[in-house]
């Protein structure tokens, strides 16, 4: 069996989107290890296919060459013979390169693909006209007409999914055509424990509020409020689910919504996880836990708004994203360069509810 080290991505949605590389690499009896930021180490503890999880604790865009040499002196020796790198930056390279690991695939990315002995060209943005093609949403996405005449073209980025699953080519190999959907496993015992302990019944909506990239991928509070309270009416207990950053966000929502219950800054990462692997349904902003819980196979809507569905979709398994796709959407922007957000505030509870309660009708009990 060949030992292999994962280089994971350092943000939550896009560990998640490279799990169908790691089905991929045990399928064909790679052994892997992965390392990531404690950040993600629990998602990654939680993927098909990764036998080993090795936290790295690296400060966020700090090169921390003193700890990246002890964890590859830790690391040199132990048999691996092949990395895979996720990051397109030089210091994800710097553990399997000084850890001497003889084949370092990755993307060419930052200086040319240095301290790489394997690249892979990123795809560069397709340039498309808008409604050219039909929009290869997972599955259902609302959109209003643009005027007639000529219209913006967009700079279709890849399906991150693909992006990541391009590197498990090797010795020119193509590239796998069809790829597994993001799968994470919890086990109904962590998942019923993690419920009970923090008080839910077995019938609870989470709402995710947060992103961390910016305020032009989050649905308005009030939304969320609303939608707590048609859940509510619909017999369903609700929790807000988030980092402490969005400790505000969730006490409003339960200030608006009487009864709702707000966990946000109350969960670790590992927590959240086998909440969401415990909840009927999600909704939440185009975030980690967004994916968390699409790749849990849980009922979810993603709501879209500065980012694009195409690029960064939940698993496939039982989601719908919502997204207007507006004339000016996608701009990936933090805040909305427009200053009315029309990308998010013009999605409605009532349409979010209905997708969602389509979606758990579609899921038989637990």
């Amino acid at each position: 069996m060949t030992r292999v080290l994962l280089i994971a991505p350092q943000w939550i949605g896009d560990a998640v989107m490279a799990q169908p590389l790691a089905a991929l690499l045990a399928v064909r009896g790679e052994q892997i290890s992965a390392l990531g930021l404690p950040g993600v180490a629990p998602v990654l503890r939680a993927m098909p296919g990764v036998s080993e999880v090795i936290e790295a604790p690296f400060a966020h865009g700090q090169l921390d060459l003193a700890l990246r040499r002890r964890i590859a002196k830790q690391l040199r020796g132990a048999g691996f013979q092949r990395a895979y790198i996720l990051g397109n930056n030089l210091k994800s390279r710097l553990v399997p390169w000084l850890a001497r690991i003889p084949q370092r695939m990755g993307y060419t990315g930052e200086a040319r693909g240095l301290l790489l002995t394997d690249r892979v060209e990123a795809d560069e943005p397709a340039r498309v006209r808008a409604a050219s093609e039909p929009m290869a949403l997972s599955p259902v996405s609302c959109r209003v007409p643009r005027p007639e005449g000529e219209r913006r073209p967009d700079m279709r980025r890849p399906d991150m999914r693909q992006h990541y699953a391009a590197l498990a080519k090797f010795d020119g190999a193509p590239s796998p055509v069809s790829i597994p959907e993001p799968t994470l496993r919890i086990s109904p015992d962590e998942a019923d424990e993690a419920r009970r302990r923090f008080g839910l019944p077995p019938r609870w909506i989470a709402l995710c509020p947060g992103a961390e990239y910016g305020p032009a991928k989050q649905w308005p509070v009030a939304h969320y409020a609303a939608l707590a309270i048609q859940a509510q009416q619909a017999g369903y207990a609700v929790a807000v689910l988030g980092a402490p950053r969005d400790a505000a966000a969730g006490a409003e929502i339960a200030a608006q919504a009487p009864g709702s219950v707000n966990l946000c800054g109350a969960t670790r990462l590992a927590d959240a996880i086998a909440l969401l692997a415990s909840c009927s349904g999600a909704v939440s902003n185009d975030s980690g836990l967004m994916h968390v819980a699409a790749a849990l196979q849980r009922p979810t809507v993603g709501v879209y708004g500065s980012t694009d569905p195409r690029h960064t979709p939940p698993a496939a398994h039982h989601s719908a994203t919502l997204w207007l796709h507006l004339d000016c959407s996608p701009c990936f922007q933090r805040t909305c360069p427009l200053g009315h957000l029309n990308c998010l505030n013009h999605i409605t509870p009532d349409a979010v509810w209905r997708e969602l309660a389509r979606l758990m009708s579609d899921v038989a009990p637990d």
